[in-house]
């Protein structure tokens, strides 16, 4: 009943022609399906509506009415050929801002710094706001002035998948030819294995990078903390002041693993009360008797890890 209640209430805002011109993202490989499932992730879309001159993208309507958006055709209004879809788009959320309150989280397509003002007007009006673009093709300004935002990707081709097929087929072929080349190949390979996997290993490492926001927050925060602190309350200060953050950017499959490499580095504590963890600064007493607080080592489990990605606070029912 009470996740109920928290579940957001999400209206989608597209201008599409700004997400598919110079970007790297064609009408043909547009694909909204990874942004609309973090979106759906953080509640139900109730409203989806994409604006542009559909006779320049007829090869993304039947995609896109897949999705259940509504497409609003913007014809040109200009010599230039440019069209009215950003004001249309203004518009129509403000109008849907006075008029359904239960409407809390509105998601604006477009990288376009001129949304700027939308997103202030709609976050004084209490809503959330979530921008959605292309990263090389977005305004830093528009970015900022989002409480989150999430960067669209080119939909990976059939062709792609299939080079990527044909290559871990290459790889097992050549094992395969190998274990059969006798000793003398098994050695080769063996001495080709060990050479190669500093070099791997080195690599994997350094995707792999704890970035300075999270540091900050972390030490600002268990700095100011009398107690331990709700790792979702971390995650949300990092968003707020960076609201393109992703761990997955940084080679963190989960925001728990960079709580995990941060505990690594000394910057924090992880411990359990109950079912649930908590973070608290590295020299925290935590006063327990129970063995409860004490520093865990890198050998903990993964499932535990991914029990961190879960954070609810069990003070929310008594707010």
């Amino acid at each position: 009943m009470n996740g109920r209640n928290e579940e957001h209430r999400i209206a989608l805002f597209i201008d599409f022609e700004n997400l598919v011109t110079n970007t790297g993202i064609s009408a043909s490989n547009f694909d909204l399906q990874p942004s609309l499932d973090r979106l759906l992730e953080k509640g139900k879309v109730v409203f989806r509506r994409a604006y542009c001159d559909w006779s320049r993208f007829a090869e993304a309507k039947i995609r896109l009415h897949e999705f259940g958006v509504e497409l609003i055709d913007v014809p040109p209004s200009t010599r230039a050929g440019k069209n009215g879809a950003d004001m249309r788009l203004v518009i129509d959320a403000l109008e849907l801002c006075y008029a359904r309150e239960s409407i809390d989280t509105f998601v604006i397509g477009s990288g376009d710094s001129d949304f700027c003002p939308l997103a202030y007007k709609l976050r004084e009006n209490g809503r959330t706001v979530i921008g959605l673009a292309v990263k090389e093709s977005t305004s830093q300004l528009f970015v900022k002035a989002c409480d989150e935002f999430i960067y669209l990707r080119p939909r990976q081709s059939r062709s792609d998948k299939g080079d990527k097929d044909k290559g871990r087929q290459s790889v097992a072929a050549e094992d395969a030819h190998g274990k059969r080349g006798g000793r003398h190949g098994r050695d080769e390979k063996g001495r080709g294995d060990k050479d190669k996997a500093p070099q791997g290993g080195g690599k994997a490492h350094a995707k792999t990078e704890v970035p300075d926001i999270a540091r900050e927050v972390v030490q600002s925060m268990l700095a100011r903390a009398t107690g331990p602190v709700n790792p979702s309350l971390i995650k949300e200060a990092i968003v707020r002041k960076e609201p393109d953050f992703d761990e997955r950017e940084h080679g963190f499959s989960t925001f728990a693993r960079l709580l995990a490499a941060l505990e690594q580095e000394g910057l924090l504590r992880r411990i359990q009360q109950g079912r649930q963890w908590y973070v608290v600064a590295s020299d925290f007493d935590v006063g327990s008797g129970d063995g409860k607080g004490k520093k865990r080592g890198p050998s903990h489990h993964a499932e535990e890890e991914d029990e961190l990605e879960s954070y609810p606070d069990p003070d929310e029912d008594e707010i």
